[in-house]
């Protein structure tokens, strides 16, 4: 257990290192972006702690159905708003599941998905996007979130989010980034 823990804060020390870049850094770069990604090593931990306990309370869902045409109507600022809506609502009610849940391993890693959207929405939220200075204002949801009592159903969606509208996004803004 005492190594569970080490290993939980040494990838929370590495996480804190790549969020703390600016954020256009984290758009003109693919690596960075998929190295902040967790997903995958939170699934291997869940699997390592047999995790496979229903959380104690639903966490809802985020948004991540992608029409591609429809999304790329929409200005950078709508996309931006789109997917910190869903990184919002996830992150609460994540937040709230984390101090009821029973097993240790599960709130380590409740903690750990909670410190990595916080992380995203630090960047979406002082990206800075046309004449906008980083503002992101109160958007609704693109969909009726579900729910679920299911870490690795949370995990899986969360990582669609991640693959999909955010990574769209950012490579919609690579065009802003200098050569090197």
């Amino acid at each position: 257990m005492a190594l569970s823990r080490l290993l939980l804060l040494c990838m929370l020390v590495s996480e804190v290192r790549d969020a703390g870049t600016k954020p256009i850094d984290f758009v003109c770069s693919r690596s960075a972006r998929r190295a902040m990604n967790i997903v995958a090593e939170m699934q291997a931990a869940m699997n390592d702690c047999n995790s496979s306990t229903p959380l104690s309370t639903p966490v809802h869902l985020p948004c991540t159905e992608l029409h591609i045409a429809s999304w790329e109507r929409k200005s950078h600022q709508e996309r931006r708003e789109d997917i910190v809506a869903s990184l919002r609502l996830l992150v609460e009610t994540v937040t709230v599941a984390r101090p009821l849940s029973q097993a240790e391993c599960g709130l380590g890693l409740l903690q750990r998905l909670e410190h990595n959207i916080n992380s995203y929405l630090l960047i979406l939220t002082h990206l800075q996007l046309s004449d906008q200075q980083g503002s992101v204002e109160s958007a609704g949801l693109s969909c009726v979130p579900g729910s679920t009592l299911s870490l690795n159903t949370v995990l899986l969606n969360y990582n669609r989010l991640i693959t999909g509208k955010l990574e769209r996004l950012m490579i919609s803004l690579e065009s802003r980034c200098t050569p090197q």
